[in-house]
């Protein structure tokens, strides 16, 4: 049986992969800025307008004991279950994933990707409250079928949003789960050498415990979690950067540097070398801050809000928080430990780079620099523990909620079940092939869910507010 999935592993795994390189190469580069640029456009660049607000509707009366409500979430809670989806392999292996494969420039279109992507997910939370419906059970069920079938009338609406529903099922309800636990077990196999098939079990454990309890349950526990988790990163990020200090303005450099000038660490050609900066900067800035890829307008909408502008603008905050404080902050421990001048992969190319080291254990070397082997990774062991568990919880919520638009309730059940059997099998199961078709699901996505974003532009723009509140 091993054998013959090998095989077939074997055989699709260039098929997934030439998709994959067609769709970011191309078609998902394209659609992410231009729906960013559309909606900065015509929302007057909500994402600088508005950001005061939204940080003040985000953290203004900021509470880890947002209690129960009768029904949906606080929006609190809807941000700390989007955040909780945004942030996790993508920031610290997928960062690293880019920088590695793309160079550090990677982390420039990363950026730029997230900028724009502030506008796109004003008008994917924007359009998630409007549509939503009030379920039997005290919660909402709200995404972009529901907006989808909204823009588009009749049978090819139902077809993009039936599509849209079975990527997301299968990109984040199972293989992206799958991928998140992977990285929890190899990180704490590596850090503490704990086997992973007992990690996997312990996860299964927790998980299973949370999916019962539902949406209530779900939100109660990202809303400690995520603030937790992303202070203890930034902490242990900080002592890094003060520590590698004299570093930085070289960091930056790089950055800047090889975004428009990546064939002199990566190799190749200029239009080679930029092609594959650019499109490692979407692909894996999409599956970091997950902007316009549909998935978090899942948590927004069950948000307790009357104006949808007001979501919209703390939908904003997310994407700020996922890409330029995270995911940078993790970028610039690596760039700066690993590549300036005293670094171990100073002026190596990217190929050289990824033999040396891998994705997975990049940014556990990088911490490693300054608080040691042992400690740098356990450090990232931990706090990858709680990135990719909460990731988890909030990925699991979204695919239940699109199985329910397929299938009814009656469903749950068995989705909840076969995603604890993929939560467990990522524990002692690897390979480029999952994360290949993660990607090609992510990216998949990305369509049906721009096409609407595009139809209900006049929507969106109704919904903003002109002036400071």
């Amino acid at each position: 049986m091993a054998e013959i999935i090998a095989s077939l592993e074997a055989n699709l795994f260039p098929i997934v992969a030439k998709i994959n390189e067609y769709l970011s190469n191309y078609i998902l580069v394209f659609l992410l800025i231009g729906v960013g640029l559309w909606y900065s456009i015509r929302t007057r660049f909500v994402q600088i307008r508005c950001f005061g607000e939204g940080m003040k509707k985000a953290f203004g009366n900021l509470t880890l004991r947002g209690g129960r409500h009768e029904q949906g979430m606080s929006s609190f809670q809807a941000l700390a279950t989007a955040i909780a989806a945004q942030v996790g392999t993508g920031n610290i292996v997928g960062a690293s994933g880019a920088i590695l494969t793309g160079g550090p420039g990677a982390i420039f279109w990363m950026w730029l990707i997230a900028f724009f992507g502030m506008a796109t997910i004003y008008a994917e939370a924007t359009l998630a409250i409007k549509t939503r419906q009030a379920d039997s059970d005290g919660s909402y069920r709200g995404g972009p079928v529901y907006y989808i079938t909204t823009a588009f009338q009749g049978g090819f609406g139902k077809f993009l949003a039936g599509f849209f529903a079975i990527a997301i099922i299968l990109a984040l309800g199972f293989m992206g789960c799958m991928v998140q636990s992977n990285s929890i077990g190899s990180t704490f196999e590596t850090a503490f050498h704990v086997p992973s098939w007992i990690v996997g079990l312990v996860l299964v454990a927790i998980c299973g415990v949370i999916f019962l309890g539902g949406v209530q349950r779900l939100a109660a526990v990202t809303e400690k979690v995520v603030p937790v988790m992303a202070a203890i990163f930034l902490l242990g990020g900080l002592v890094v950067l003060v520590a590698r200090a004299k570093y930085l303005p070289a960091t930056f450099a790089m950055i800047f540097k090889y975004a428009f000038q990546p064939q002199a660490i990566i190799g190749g050609g200029v239009g080679y070398a930029l092609k594959t900066a650019i499109s490692q900067g979407a692909k894996r800035g999409l599956f970091s801050n997950e902007a316009g890829m549909g998935s978090t307008p899942h948590a927004h909408a069950q948000a307790n809000v009357a104006d949808p502008h007001d979501q919209g603008v703390v939908a904003m905050i997310g994407v700020f928080m996922d890409t330029f404080v995270v995911l940078t902050l993790n970028a610039l421990v690596v760039i700066s430990t690993l590549y300036t001048a005293d670094g171990p992969l100073a002026a190596c190319g990217a190929a050289a780079a990824s033999e040396t080291l891998g994705k997975a254990n990049l940014a556990q070397t990088a911490f490693g620099t300054v608080f040691g082997a042992e400690a740098g990774a356990m450090f990232v062991a931990v706090c990858l523990f709680f990135f990719a568990f909460s990731t988890i919880l909030s990925w699991n919520l979204f695919g239940k909620i699109n199985m329910v638009y397929l299938f009814g309730k009656k469903s749950v059940p068995v989705y909840s079940l076969l995603a604890l059997v993929f939560i467990f099998l990522g524990t002692v199961t690897g390979s480029d092939f999952v994360w290949e078709l993660t990607d090609m699901f992510n990216n998949l996505m990305v369509i049906p869910n721009a096409l609407a974003l595009f139809a209900l532009t006049g929507v969106v723009v109704s919904s903003v507010h002109t002036g400071k509140k």
